[in-house]
């Protein structure tokens, strides 16, 4: 499937002005006193060194920063995205594939200060985006090192990486900020959602949250080279035993978002962390399941997008 080339100034992506963006950070910041950022609500004083639901308390950790090629084409495009991945996660998945970063709180402390230069020095080195992996829970540290990067020369545009889990009144805060997001829709279930990834409510508080999203960057555009530069980039990861949730969320896209909304179909799950102790969890997808989600994907008028080939790797 091809993604869509509609050239965008990519220097007026952000609307509001740097110090705006710097105020808002702060702001964010200070709910961190009685966390409320994400939809678990831990009320964790993580300023008091207190750890909230996500593992982590206010000091910013991230577990690396550098040029990556493994998401999709119009992400990575041919430099690399200027990937920054947080330690901790909001959520809890048995499965997940990055553990020792997400449950494992692997990763170095870092000064707001030092997360713009590392920005701008992504920038340098040619990065398409800058690209924020699990950020939720410093969605304050994150907003104002924006605010501080864009002041010393940051242009390129930002990709908000999420697992879809988020408030969307958060997410309504990050409007002239954020302009791309690439965001999971996991479930139809609550239950699995909840025995999978200790979320509660996933279903309705992902798809608000996508709403919220599409409302403020609209459908995927990419420029004359293919690389992203605004709009919503669905990711559906395939779990055995349809636990996706996979037809659901393609009415959903289809009906409630649009028809024309890009999605990526991935086939890469595998039993990682603690999957092997879950009977359905314990084993990859098969090729029938992946082509049944396919085919399910077509069946609802879904056209645009990326379908990752069965045992590959990468997004």
């Amino acid at each position: 499937m091809n993604f869509p080339k509609i050239p965008i100034d990519t220097a007026k992506l952000s609307k509001l002005k740097p110090d705006q963006i710097i105020k808002l950070g702060d702001d964010l910041l200070d709910r961190l006193v009685s966390c409320d950022l994400c939809p678990q609500d831990c009320q964790a004083d993580r300023t008091a060194g207190k750890l909230g639901q996500c593992q982590v308390d206010d000091r910013l950790r991230i577990a690396a920063i550098n040029l990556h090629s493994g998401e999709e084409p119009p992400i990575s495009g041919s430099n690399g995205s200027g990937t920054i991945f947080l330690s901790g996660c909001s959520l809890a998945c048995i499965y997940c594939q990055n553990f020792p970063i997400s449950q494992q709180m692997v990763g170095s402390d870092y000064s707001i200060e030092s997360l713009a230069d590392k920005m701008v020095a992504l920038q340098k080195r040619g990065a398409h985006n800058i690209n924020f992996v699990t950020p939720d829970h410093f969605v304050g540290h994150i907003v104002k090192g924006i605010g501080l990067a864009r002041k010393i020369g940051l242009t390129i545009p930002i990709v908000y990486n999420s697992s879809g889990y988020q408030k969307a009144a958060i997410i309504k805060k990050l409007k002239g900020i954020i302009d791309i997001y690439l965001v999971d829709m996991r479930y139809s279930d609550n239950k699995i959602a909840r025995n999978c990834s200790g979320a509660k409510r996933y279903k309705e508080i992902n798809r608000a949250a996508v709403k919220e999203m599409f409302a403020q960057v609209g459908n995927l555009k990419c420029d004359e080279n293919g690389i992203a530069s605004q709009g919503v980039l669905i990711r559906h990861l395939v779990l055995p035993e349809s636990r996706s949730g996979s037809e659901e969320i393609f009415r959903f896209l289809a009906q409630e978002i649009s028809p024309d909304v890009y999605i990526s179909l991935m086939s890469q799950y595998f039993p990682a962390y603690r999957a092997q102790n879950d009977p359905v969890m314990k084993r990859k997808i098969t090729k029938s399941e992946f082509d049944r989600t396919i085919e399910m994907f077509y069946n609802f008028g879904l056209k645009n997008g990326f379908i990752q080939e069965i045992g590959s790797g990468s997004a």
